[in-house]
C-alpha cells in the first residue's frame, strides 16, 4: 500500500512548486515508509510515497509509460486481485510489459488501453490518479467498497487530491475550515462520517465506486459502480456453494505478496474463515506455519463484563482456532497508560476525530503486527454484507427512522453548547442524512414491507457503517505501515450475497447464516454456532477514571477549543458522576461512557493540532 497526492494547474509552473509538492508527499510517510517519488510538468505534479508489497524492483512511482506520442504517469494506492489476468489480456493486445509482476504497471496500460472504462475491469482495492500529458487531463478512481481513501479539493485553477487529509491541507491555499456542515458531521454524525464529506470546508472524498476527470473544460463525477437489485434466482445448496467458492477465491487471491503474509483472528467466525483458509493455502505452498494475530487488554480477563453487543471474550477463542487451525498465534496485550497516550496519535493518523480508543487499540495493534509482517488479511465488512449486527434482528431499530448506530442522538445533544446545537441543528440534520441515504437504495419490486426494510438497512450499514470501520482500519493500518486486505469486500461476493433473500441469510435460525452453513467443515463447529463478538474493547475501570480525569482537566483550561463547542457543566457533572451516561447497549457500541470522554478529548486535540478554524 502507499500514499498518493498531486495537483494540477492550468496557471502556475507546476516545475518551480516541487517544495510544495514535496511537503504533501512527506505526510504520507507512514503510509509509504519504502520509498518516495516527484514527478513534475507544467501543468501536472503528482507524488507517491511507497510500502514496498509487490515487485521491489519494478514497482517504483510515480510511473510513466508511453504509447507512441502519448505519455501517461500513474501515482497508485492499492491491490489489484487480478492483475495477472489483466497482464495477459493487455499482452494479448500488444503491450509490452517491463517489469516482472507490478500491478501498477498493469494498471497504468489498462488505463492507456480502455480509457476510463478500465475501473469496470479492477478486481483490488485502490485509488489512483493518471495524468494523460497529451490530452492534459487527470483521472481520478477509487475502488467499488471504498477499501481506500481518496480526497479532493478545487481552489481556483488548481484541483489537489490526496490519500489523507494531511496531503490537502499542506498546500498554502487548503485552510483547515470547518463550517457548519462540518461542524454537524463531527458532533452528530460522529465517526460514521456521510459518504463524501471530509468535514474541512471545501474537501470533497471522493465516494466508493466513483471516478472523476479534471481537463480544462472543468471536473466531471461518474459512479461506475453501484449495487443492484434483482431476484436471486439460486436454489439453496447453490447459494451456499456460490458463496463458499466466492469467499475462498477471494481469500486466496489476497495471499498474494512479495513480503510476510498474517492474518487478524479474534475467534470470532469471519476472522477465523479467513484465517482457516489462509492456512490451508500456506500448506499446501508449503510456505510454513501462518502467523496469526489477536489483541487483549491488561485485567479484561478480570473486569470483562458480558453484555448484549460483546457476549463473550475472544481469548478462550482465539486459542481454540488457532490450535486447531496450527497457525503460529501471538496475543498483543494493551495496557491503560498505552491505550491513553495513542488518542492522539490515532487522531493524526485519521485527521479527524473517530472512534476514541477503539482507534488507539487498532493503532497499536497494527503497530506490534507490523514487527512481524507487512500484509494482513482481516474478517472487516462480513457483518454488514450478511447481516451480522443484532440490529439486523431488532423490531425497534427496525422501525427507528433512522442509523440504528445513532438511535441515541438525543443523548449526546445535552452535552452540546446551546449556541452549536441551535446552529448545527443535529437532529435534523442526521433526518437529512438518513433520508439522502435511502433515496439511494434501489428497490426491488414486489417486495414485502419486512424484505424493503430490511434491504434498507443492508443498504445503510454496506455505505454508511463500513464505510466507517474501513477508514478506520485503513487509517490506523497505515499509519503502522502495515497493509491490511479484506476479502469480504470482494465486490462479487458483495454483489451475489447483496441479493440472497433474508430467509436464506439468516437460515438456521442464526446470524450470518448462510456465512456459517458456507463455511461448514472448514471451521469447528462451536466456531461456527458462536455469537458476533465485536471487535474488543477495554473492559478496566482505570480507563474510564483516566479519560474522565483528562476530561475534567480540559474543562479547567481556560484555553482550551473545546469549551465554547459544548455544554461544559452538562460534561463536568457526568465526568464527577459515577453512574452511566450511555447506559444502552445500541449505543455502547459507538459511543460508551469511555468512549465519549475520549471522544471529546480527541475533538479537543483536533482543535488544538490542527489549527481548526470555525467559520
Amino acid at each position: 500500500m502507499c500514499g498518493i497526492t498531486g495537483w494540477i494547474n492550468w496557471e502556475a509552473d507546476l516545475t518551480r512548486q516541487g517544495h510544495i509538492l514535496e511537503k504533501m508527499v512527506e505526510t504520507l510517510s507512514r503510509r509509504g515508509p519504502d520509498a518516495a517519488g516527484v514527478w513534475l510538468s507544467p501543468r501536472a505534479a503528482v507524488g507517491h510515497r511507497r510500502l514496498i508489497v509487490v515487485d521491489p524492483e519494478g514497482g517504483s512511482q510515480p510511473m510513466t509509460r508511453r504509447l507512441g506520442e502519448r505519455a501517461c504517469t500513474i501515482t497508485y494506492n492499492g491491490e489489484l486481485y487480478n492483475a495477472p489476468e489483466l497482464r495477459r489480456e493487455l499482452e494479448s493486445r500488444g503491450h509490452r510489459f517491463y517489469t516482472r509482476n507490478s500491478d501498477t504497471e498493469a494498471l497504468l496500460l489498462a488505463y492507456m488501453e480502455w480509457g476510463t472504462a478500465c475501473v469496470e475491469r479492477l478486481n483490488g482495492i485502490f485509488a489512483f490518479a493518471v495524468w494523460d500529458e497529451a490530452g492534459q487531463s487527470l483521472f481520478l478512481a477509487r475502488d467499488r467498497l471504498g477499501v481506500k481513501p481518496l480526497f479532493y479539493a478545487v481552489r481556483g485553477s488548481s484541483f489537489l487530491f490526496g490519500s489523507e487529509l494531511k496531503a490537502l491541507l499542506a498546500h498554502p491555499a487548503v485552510k483547515p475550515e470547518v463550517d457548519e456542515e462540518g461542524l454537524a458531521e463531527v458532533f452528530a454524525v460522529g465517526p460514521s462520517r456521510t459518504p463524501g464529506h471530509a468535514v474541512y470546508r471545501g474537501i470533497a472524498e471522493l465516494r466508493p465506486g466513483c471516478c472523476l476527470v479534471f481537463a480544462r473544460n472543468g471536473l466531471r463525477l461518474r459512479r461506475y459502480w453501484a449495487l443492484e437489485s434483482h431476484p436471486h434466482p439460486d436454489d439453496f445448496e447453490t447459494t451456499v456453494a456460490t458463496v463458499r467458492e466466492l469467499f475462498m477465491d477471494a481469500v486466496e487471491r489476497q495471499l498474494v505478496s512479495d513480503v510476510p503474509v498474517c492474518t487478524f483472528l479474534s475467534g470470532g467466525l469471519d476472522s477465523s474463515a479467513i484465517a482457516a483458509v489462509a492456512a490451508g493455502a500456506f500448506r499446501r505452498k508449503g510456505l510454513g506455519k501462518l502467523r496469526t494475530y489477536s489483541v487483549d487488554y491488561t485485567g479484561n480477563d478480570r473486569f470483562f463484563r458480558p453484555d448484549y453487543f460483546q457476549p463473550n471474550s475472544d481469548a478462550w477463542w482465539t486459542g481454540r482456532v488457532a490450535d486447531c487451525l496450527g497457525t503460529s498465534h501471538h496475543v498483543v496485550e494493551i495496557d491503560t497508560p498505552e491505550l491513553i497516550e495513542a488518542l492522539v496519535p490515532a487522531l493524526l493518523a485519521n485527521d479527524l476525530p473517530g472512534m476514541a480508543d477503539i482507534d488507539s487499540s487498532l493503532y497499536l495493534f497494527c503497530r506490534e503486527i507490523k514487527k512481524g509482517a507487512t500484509v494482513a488479511l482481516s474478517g472487516e465488512s462480513a457483518d454488514e454484507v450478511f447481516g451480522g449486527y443484532p440490529w439486523f434482528y431488532d423490531e425497534e431499530a427496525l422501525a427507528a427512522g433512522t442509523f440504528p448506530w445513532i438511535r441515541k442522538l438525543r443523548e449526546r445533544v445535552q452535552f452540546l453548547s446551546p449556541e452549536l446545537a441551535g446552529r448545527i441543528k443535529p437532529e435534523e440534520y442526521v433526518a437529512e442524512r438518513y433520508q439522502e441515504a435511502l433515496a439511494e437504495v434501489p428497490r426491488l419490486p414486489g417486495e414485502t414491507p419486512f424484505e424493503a426494510r430490511l434491504r434498507e438497512m443492508f443498504y445503510l450499514n454496506i455505505t454508511r457503517f463500513m464505510q466507517m470501520l474501513l477508514d478506520r482500519k485503513d487509517r490506523m493500518s497505515m499509519a503502522a505501515g502495515l497493509e491490511v486486505r479484506v476479502p469480504f469486500c470482494d465486490h462479487r461476493l458483495v454483489e451475489y450475497v447483496w441479493n440472497i433473500p433474508w430467509e436464506m441469510k439468516s437460515c438456521d435460525g442464526m446470524a450470518k447464516g448462510i456465512l456459517r452453513r458456507a463455511l461448514s467443515g472448514i471451521l469447528p463447529e462451536e466456531v461456527l454456532r458462536r455469537r458476533k463478538s465485536p471487535y474488543p474493547k477495554t473492559h478496566n475501570p482505570a480507563y474510564l477514571a483516566a479519560v474522565r480525569s483528562l476530561v475534567l482537566r480540559l474543562l479547567d483550561d481556560p484555553g482550551s477549543p473545546l469549551l465554547p463547542l459544548i455544554n461544559v457543566e452538562a460534561v463536568r457533572e457526568a465526568a464527577l458522576s459515577g453512574s452511566a451516561l450511555f447506559d444502552r447497549p445500541w449505543f455502547s457500541q459507538l459511543m460508551g461512557d469511555a468512549q465519549f470522554f475520549a471522544y471529546l478529548i480527541q475533538v479537543d486535540a483536533w482543535l488544538r493540532n490542527y489549527g481548526v478554524t470555525i467559520r
